[in-house]
């Protein structure tokens, strides 16, 4: 068994070195976190909107705002299961479906970055919405436009972006959810009939019975490869043996979204519905779930700007024992606190949503951490509104109660989160080992290796063991960036004493996994924030004061919380953990 598992875990490894690291590895600010470097250039300027893009930005999020305010109405939504069709025709005609698709291909052509801005008040008025859209546009239409040939895109773009058409996702089968690579659903060639023959069968598929394109991921066979290689195929349920199992599973949220699970029995798919390459469909598929984890993190977004408004207002009225509850510290906490991660999560929203507009080559640990970060402080954000509200938010007299359900699915979806922490654990670890690897090679040579030797131990010195250096354009943020600096050069080094004591076996130790995926994922907010913070702080006006205070505490909060994470690295209850669980599951 051992055997087996050390074989498995080969072949994983392969898989993922296929899949994420082929071709030259390019520089990015979270890959130079782990080296404990603050990588200047990638972080700042804060990305800001031209006028131009600024006031097309205003125009979209003016007209979707003020559509929903009329037409859709989230408790409804919730009590029946439904998004009205009415209400998608009418986000199709305010371009919400088409967002960022060119305009000759039908689309509004909007950036990134004003995207997100759409996104952030669609789910903040709706989370069923939100990810309605999110499973449309930005998993959907988008990997068409990405990676679709022109009689591809000629065919569905325009009445896709239109909403004439509708798009679906379908990845997550029975034995694949986190687990990707191990699609079942079969594609077997048809040589005469010029195409696959498809069977297997998928769930949870968001828009899986309403729409009219899914792009379904399906196991190719390959010569290198005894199981196959995951290939995307555009397929249309028109498609004889294309089968609805269940239009809409009931479920906890987000009860709006026509959430399917589907069957595929003989049916033929003509070859030119491949999208993209063959063998490559999940590199397609973590390709649309970068775009899709920063609408995601701009969903969360709106959903915690929608919680601190209702919780300072009920604050401000609420009384109780003789005062209004927001004097009271334990309410002022709880405020301060969303504010402060409400603040981070769109900071990292925005400056990745410019990473993608920018054209930049590789933002994958980007938005795998805005996922995380902001699905797990909303929920958090969530709970605490709901706990202001006392016995008022537990009933559906309040929104409260639906947002909980509504948002606890985004822990889940696009990569559970314990999946992704370790995810980011292992690619931002990844370049130190292979520089670890480099200079101990270069020592067993020291005649051949001794200037290799030299320039590694050169770069470790300024990469990771001095002070990270953070610019400075005013004394207010001197003690934040002295603290962050601090900070990221603790975490390198954490870094390479983790990979010097365990070596290989750290694929293995979650528990150090997900501590690293999480300062990591901190330091990256911590950074978007100061980012930020450098931007505002050479303006003066009183919504600048209050965006600076809330950006410092944030900066405050996120050191504390990676103290701690940092320590836990050394001092820890991980073998009673283990021990522990380990006597439950033998019951």
């Amino acid at each position: 068994m051992a055997q087996a598992m050390d074989e498995l875990q080969q072949k994983q490894i392969r898989q993922a070195e296929e899949l994420l690291f082929s071709g030259p590895q390019k520089v990015g600010f979270c890959k130079e976190l782990f080296f404990g470097r603050f990588f200047t250039d990638a972080i700042m300027p804060y990305p800001q909107l031209s006028a131009e893009q600024k006031a097309i930005g205003d125009k979209a999020v003016t007209e979707v705002r003020e559509y929903l305010e009329e037409h859709l109405d989230a408790a409804e939504v919730d009590r029946n299961s439904d998004i009205p069709p009415e209400v998608i025709r009418g986000l199709a005609d305010v371009g919400v479906l088409g967002m960022t698709i060119a305009p000759e291909l039908g689309g509004r052509g909007l950036s990134q970055q004003n995207y997100c801005r759409v996104m952030e008040v669609i789910g903040g008025h709706c989370a069923a919405t939100g990810v309605f859209v999110n499973a449309h546009h930005s998993i959907g239409v988008r990997g068409l436009d990405l990676f679709g040939t022109e009689e591809q895109k000629a065919r569905w773009m325009k009445p896709m972006a239109s909403g004439e058409v509708l798009a679906a996702f379908a990845l997550t089968e029975p034995e694949a959810g986190s687990d990707a690579s191990n699609v079942q659903t079969r594609a077997t060639p048809d040589p005469e009939r010029g195409g696959y023959v498809i069977n297997g069968e998928k769930r949870y598929i968001t828009n899986g019975a309403i729409a009219g394109v899914l792009t379904v991921m399906a196991r190719t066979p390959d010569p290198d490869e005894p199981d196959g290689k995951v290939t995307a195929f555009l397929v249309t349920p028109d498609m004889p043996g294309f089968e609805v199992v269940e239009a809409r599973m009931d479920k906890c949220g987000i009860r709006g979204t026509a959430t399917a699970r589907l069957a595929f029995k003989d049916m033929f798919v003509p070859a030119e519905n491949m999208l993209g390459k063959e063998g490559k469909g999940l590199r397609l598929a973590l390709t649309v779930l970068d775009f899709g984890r920063v609408t995601f993190g701009a969903c969360c977004t709106g959903g915690a700007k929608a919680c601190l408004e209702k919780a300072t207002d009920y604050a401000n009225r609420r009384r109780q024992f003789g005062k209004n509850i927001g004097q009271f510290e334990l309410v002022k906490e709880k405020i301060a606190i969303a504010a402060a991660d409400t603040f981070a999560m769109e900071s990292a929203v925005y400056h990745t949503a410019a990473l993608i507009d920018s054209d930049a080559e590789d933002y994958m640990l980007e938005t795998a951490m805005l996922k995380v970060f902001a699905s797990e402080r909303l929920w958090t954000i969530v709970n605490d509104t709901l706990q202001l509200y006392g016995g008022a938010g537990y009933f559906c007299t309040e929104p409260l109660e639906r947002m909980m359900r509504d948002a606890r699915i985004n822990q889940i979806g696009e990569g559970a989160n314990d999946v992704l922490r370790s995810f980011i654990a292992m690619v931002g670890l990844r370049g130190v080992g292979m520089n670890l690897q480099e200079v101990q090679q270069a020592a067993k040579n020291p005649f051949t290796g001794a200037g290799k030797l030299w320039g590694f131990a050169a770069s470790t010195t300024s990469r990771v063991w001095s002070t990270a250096q953070l610019p400075v354009p005013h004394a207010r943020l001197q003690p934040a960036a002295k603290a962050l600096g601090r900070q990221i050069v603790q975490f390198g080094r954490a870094c390479q004493g983790l990979l010097m004591t365990h070596r290989e076996a750290i694929l293995d130790r979650q528990y150090h996994h997900g501590r690293i995926g999480d300062i990591g994922t901190e330091l990256f907010m911590a950074s978007c924030v100061y980012s930020r913070l450098v931007q505002l702080v050479s303006q003066n006006d009183s919504t600048t004061e209050r965006d600076l205070q809330t950006g410092l505490l944030y900066l405050k909060i996120a050191d504390r919380r990676n103290q701690a994470r940092l320590a836990a690295i050394n001092d820890n209850d991980d073998a009673a953990y283990t021990k522990v669980a380990d006597a439950w599951m033998e019951q």
